[in-house]
């Protein structure tokens, strides 16, 4: 029966090389490089930290001049006319007519009006009468001259203008924004890095899961060809009146119960591989044939000083360090706002029309420069000094939440590191019982084949065996699983 056995398990592995030889073979460390490299977690943690890079250099670009140029067009279907088509002076009105004639009237009260007044009906009139209409009339296109000129061609208006903007003190807001960004950078950088352990991570769990249900598949196959050969081996003990028609029914039946475990073994590795082979980046068919070298090679690698040097250094302790500058600079920020404000500003402003000399629609008109310092005062504004209060508030929170999670994760470093020992210890019971299961199945075996024991029995020790090494593996993948954690958690991936 024993050579029946080693046939079985032979076989077995010669099949298992067979449906090997269209996969490809990966090491841990392979999967790790893959899932770092072409996972969709890495790539979009790669641009957050580009975002988080400009970002900064945006908040220190704001502290350089700004140049801007801005242009202009504006059509109006009416002109502007400055004055009045119609003015009344002391000595008459001056009239311009909507044909574009102009003329003058004298009033009454003027010197010319008076003479006209004293020359009526004296041979003078005449003469006096056409003076007084050619003084007007002269008047009258002076005025029109004037009017014409206070009256630019505004139908279409083109204005340019270059200046440049500079802040000189703003209460120190630009200096905090750009701190704010720079811990921004920093944060996104640790969360990189923090993103990065627990892809490491992910690998490492999807990866001991495949091992830990391809070994279970394996059990499982050769568990359902011990079953399969026993049932032929009751079979033909029946018909030679050896045994009786139940006997070979709880076999049959146990002997089914191996099937499906083996189907959904074959299942679990499946789904095991679609998992592994989204960790990595690679297509969800991709079939894996993994290096089990590492599975017995488990570690402790703390103790109480490296616990308490790791802690320091966890993410999670960096980020709030990074939130607790924020944080502070928010609280300056707010204070920013009860701060005087300095701002310098020059520019060139070109237009047309232009006055440069006068109305004019010429392009040949020269533009202007300008210059100027803005300061602004603030002298009651309530709401920015509660702003102010508010932030240096929130920063105590942050410091507070500091203190608390250190000391959250030593306990936590603490439990992982007692949990890998006990792992270690499952470790050694569940081989030491694999092996006395090993052992009590290879005497069973024996023992069926002088005849000793029933069938039934001797499935019993087949079941103990397949149950003891299947806790073996799980041991020996939890604990590979549970080590990669405290690495994790030790900042040593």
């Amino acid at each position: 029966m024993s050579r029946k056995i080693a046939y079985i398990v032979l076989l077995a592995l010669y099949s298992s090389l067979l449906s090997a030889a269209d996969t490809t073979y990966y090491t841990l460390s392979q999967c790790r490089e893959l899932a770092v490299s072409k996972g969709a977690s890495s790539q979009s943690q790669h641009e957050l930290l580009l975002s988080a890079k400009y970002n900064r250099q945006a908040a220190l670009a704001a502290m350089f001049p700004r140049i801007t140029a801005n242009a202009s067009y504006m059509w109006n279907n009416a002109n502007v006319h400055l004055l009045e088509n119609s003015s009344t002076f002391k000595s008459g009105t001056a009239t311009v007519n909507p044909d574009g004639t102009a003329n003058f009237v004298w009033s009454d009260e003027s010197v010319v009006g008076q003479i006209e007044e004293a020359a009526k009906g004296t041979t003078f009139e005449e003469a006096v009468t056409g003076l007084a209409d050619k003084a007007g009339q002269e008047l009258a296109d002076g005025y029109k001259l004037l009017y014409d000129k206070l009256s630019p061609d505004m139908s279409q208006i083109f204005v340019a203008h270059v200046g440049v903007t500079q802040p000189i003190y703003v209460g120190g807001r630009l200096i905090q924004l750009y701190k704010i960004a720079k811990a921004s950078e920093e944060m996104a950088i640790i969360q990189s890095q923090a993103k990065h352990d627990d892809i490491i991570y992910g690998v490492d769990e999807a990866y001991w899961r495949v091992v830990s249900v391809s070994k279970k598949k394996e059990l499982a196959e050769q568990y359902f060809k011990l079953l399969c050969q026993l049932e032929t081996d009751v079979r033909e003990a029946m018909d030679e009146g050896l045994v009786t028609q139940a006997d070979l029914l709880k076999v049959t039946t146990k002997r089914g119960e191996a099937e499906v475990k083996k189907l959904q073994a074959e299942n679990g590795l499946t789904l095991s591989n679609m998992a592994l082979a989204q960790v990595c980046g690679l297509p969800l068919g991709t079939a894996f044939r993994l290096d089990e070298s590492g599975l017995n090679e488990i570690s402790l690698p703390v103790d109480s000083t490296d616990a308490d040097a790791a802690v320091v250094g966890r993410s999670e302790i960096q980020l709030l360090h990074q939130a607790e500058k924020i944080a502070k600079s928010n609280a300056k920020l707010a204070a920013a706002g009860l701060q005087p404000n300095i701002v310098a500003s020059a520019g060139y402003v070109y237009s047309n029309p232009n006055v440069d000399n006068g109305f004019s629609n010429r392009w040949n008109g020269k533009g202007f420069f300008t210059a100027g310092v803005v300061v602004n005062v603030p002298i009651a504004h309530a709401d920015d000094i509660l702003r102010y209060k508010a932030a240096k508030h929130a920063a105590n929170a942050v410091a507070l939440k500091t203190e608390e999670t250190r000391e959250l994760l030593t306990l936590q470093t603490t439990q992982a590191n007692q949990k890998l020992a006990e792992a270690q210890q499952k470790i050694a019971v569940a081989r030491l019982t694999e092996n006395n299961a090993a052992e009590v199945l290879r005497m069973a075996e024996a023992s069926y084949e002088a005849g000793m024991i029933t069938a039934s029995e001797l499935m019993q020790a087949q079941t103990a065996w397949l149950a003891a090494a299947t806790d073996l593996v799980d041991a020996e993948a939890e604990a590979k699983t549970t080590e990669t954690q405290l690495r994790k958690y030790l900042g040593k991936l």
